[in-house]
């Protein structure tokens, strides 16, 4: 077996695994993650700085590089979404205020990495040239 055949093994792994939809299937991923050791992530004493850690990754993704990209105005639709998620799930307790502002975060990724147009300006003098003369 090559190794770079290994590096397929996680992903054939997670797709024989049950999927999220079927109601049988969470008390299967509640076993696999209380026999990895991290059962205690589904108290509410845990859920507070796991969602809050992973809503800053994400943010982190939206800013990193954005003025290659869309500029910051994915990013700062991606902090409206997360703080909707933050409000709506620790506060006011409104799944409707949570699913809002994940779905304004999968915009904000959507966009994120959409590819842009670029203006067709040529990059060379000699190309620049011909095109002014035109």
């Amino acid at each position: 077996m090559k190794p770079n055949s290994l590096l397929t093994l996680p992903g054939v792994t997670v797709a024989l695994l049950p999927k999220l939809t079927c109601p049988a299937c969470a008390p299967a991923y509640a076993a696999i993650a209380s026999s990895l050791g991290l059962g205690f992530l589904t108290s509410s004493a845990y859920l507070l700085p796991v969602v809050a850690v992973g809503l800053a990754l994400a943010l982190g993704g939206l800013a990193y590089r954005a003025s290659d990209r869309h500029g910051h105005q994915p990013f700062f639709l991606g902090a409206l979404g997360a703080g909707l998620v933050m409000i709506g799930k620790f506060t006011t307790e409104q799944s409707a205020v949570v699913y809002g502002g994940v779905v304004l975060m999968l915009v904000a990724s959507v966009w994120n990495v959409w590819p842009h147009r670029r203006n067709a300006e040529p990059s060379c003098p000699a190309c620049q040239n011909a095109q002014a003369k035109l």
